[in-house]
């Protein structure tokens, strides 16, 4: 989910941008600690493979959250900062937020699997696993088009041309992952047996909300050249 690398010189870095970086990061680290108390103070031995499934997912959302806020300000005019910011933004989302939500949405899967229980009977998880697919086209087309020079899509230019689609896709993928996180969290029998609404209100609607305000405060529209 590779976006905001080609920020022009007149992307500078805004006063907003602060508040919303932090507005983000204290909702996803929220959401985290939320999940993982709710999982660890309720017996997780006895839920099986499924104890792993929240609280890697909320990770993976951390994760991923960082990882499009390290890369939003960086700007042609600084190159190493853009550099630095890409290299950051790759090992967050997909050496650890990758491998994350894999495992996290596995395990769910083989719980049921062993349990004989049926799949997708929620919107929680008939819009999760559309998000991974999503997910998995995304990270495909965001490593395609930069690794070995972009060698997967043709290199060179032809390559580069991709770059916007990636970074438009991330951008709506982003709170389609927040909704299914809110289906989980805010509406899940699991959930709602293991947690007061006020806590499910806060960490998993107003949470997700406001992780989507940061990250989408911080965009610079105008570099999305779409019409160029």
């Amino acid at each position: 989910m590779e976006m905001g690398l080609a920020e022009g010189p007149n992307s500078e870095r805004r006063s907003a941008d602060t508040v919303a970086r932090q507005i983000a990061l204290t909702a996803t680290t929220t959401i985290t600690a939320v999940t993982w108390t709710m999982v660890l103070a309720n017996a997780p031995f006895e839920v099986g493979w499924f104890a792993l499934h929240p609280p890697l997912q909320t990770l993976a959302l951390s994760l991923f959250t960082f990882g499009i806020i390290t890369l939003q300000p960086t700007s042609f005019a600084d190159p190493r900062g853009k550099t630095a910011g890409l290299l950051r933004h790759q090992a967050v989302i997909f050496f650890l937020g990758f491998p994350s939500v894999l495992l996290g949405t596995f395990s769910v899967s083989y719980n049921k699997w062993l349990l004989g229980a049926d799949h997708f009977t929620t919107w929680h998880g008939f819009i999760g696993i559309f998000c991974m697919v999503w997910f998995l086209f995304q990270v495909t087309l965001g490593a395609g088009s930069v690794w070995a020079e972009g060698l997967l899509f043709g290199g060179g230019l032809k390559a580069k041309a991709l770059w916007k689609y990636h970074r438009l896709s991330g951008y709506l993928l982003f709170p389609a992952l927040m909704f299914t996180l809110h289906l989980g969290g805010a509406r899940s029998n699991w959930s709602s047996k293991y947690s007061v609404w006020i806590i499910r209100f806060m960490a998993f609607t107003v949470g997700p909300v406001a992780v989507v305000i940061g990250v989408f405060s911080r965009m610079r529209t105008s570099k999305m050249h779409f019409l160029k």
